[in-house]
């Protein structure tokens, strides 16, 4: 879970340095697009936080922001796709997928993370 409020002051604090340190250059592209980009931000923020501790790493040995991407599918649910560590720890855990839960009312975005062996 993650506090609106959070992101919209280190946004005020750290401009789009902070936006583009968590984001994909793709997701950056919408952060910046967005009506609501601090909203936005706290979502994938949250998100990001939840896919690490589903794969049980954290932001250590190699691990980063940039390898986690949130898109969303024609119907609008989240889709997680992973790229460097992040997909070399899926696939040394024997594959699966990661699944995705993103919801946010007023000042909170909260996201639920599952990494499904299947």
């Amino acid at each position: 879970m993650v506090l609106v409020s959070r992101i919209e002051a280190v946004l005020g604090r750290q401009g789009e340095r902070f936006a583009a340190r968590i984001l994909t250059p793709e997701e950056l592209a919408r952060f910046r697009a967005h009506a609501q980009p601090a909203r936005y931000l706290a979502k994938r923020y949250a998100a990001k936080e939840a896919i690490l501790k589903a794969l049980g790493t954290g932001l250590a040995k190699g691990m980063s922001w940039q390898h986690m991407q949130i898109d969303n599918d024609a119907l609008g649910a989240p889709h997680v796709v992973l790229s460097g560590v992040a997909l070399q720890r899926l696939q040394q855990g024997g594959g699966g997928r990661m699944l995705l839960s993103l919801s946010d009312e007023r000042e909170q975005a909260l996201a639920f993370a599952l990494w499904s062996a299947d």
